[in-house]
């Protein structure tokens, strides 16, 4: 092992150590109109990944107001670092408008929390994988 590999293991070790929370990522299937009760279902959802993750607000994100339908919304936004070495289904990629559900935290207001998937980073030197999402709150 050269000295880059064992610095990778020890900064993944301690970025996995940060990880206190639980996250749940899943893609959600496409709504379907019910003609029986005249209601839109919400679609089937995959999960892709569950267990230990670390949420965070980014510091300098102010929010952003935005029209969504009828509502205005604000989007907050967050980085979500799972494990480097997360296991995902064979050939699955992580794609913008995947959702990031926090099943569990230390701050119990974070948990039930979901968050909406804006791009991933992908590196073979990074320490942990991670994903930028946004609260549509």
């Amino acid at each position: 092992m050269n000295r880059l590999d064992t610095a990778l293991t020890r900064g993944r070790a301690a970025a996995r150590a940060r990880m206190t929370d639980t996250v749940r990522l899943y893609a959600q299937g496409p709504d379907v109109f019910d003609r029986t009760t005249g209601t839109t279902v919400p679609g089937p959802q995959t999960t892709l990944y569950t267990g230990c993750g670390r949420v965070k607000p980014l510091a300098q994100a102010s929010g952003q107001d935005v029209q969504a339908a009828d509502r205005e919304v604000r989007l907050l936004d967050y980085q979500v670092s799972l494990p480097w070495d997360a296991p995902l289904p064979g050939g699955t990629r992580v794609l913008p408008g995947m959702a990031l559900e926090v099943t569990a935290s230390r701050d119990a207001r974070m948990t039930g929390l979901v968050l909406y998937v804006t791009g991933a980073n992908f590196s073979d030197q990074a320490t942990a994988w991670r994903i930028n999402a946004e609260d549509r709150a």
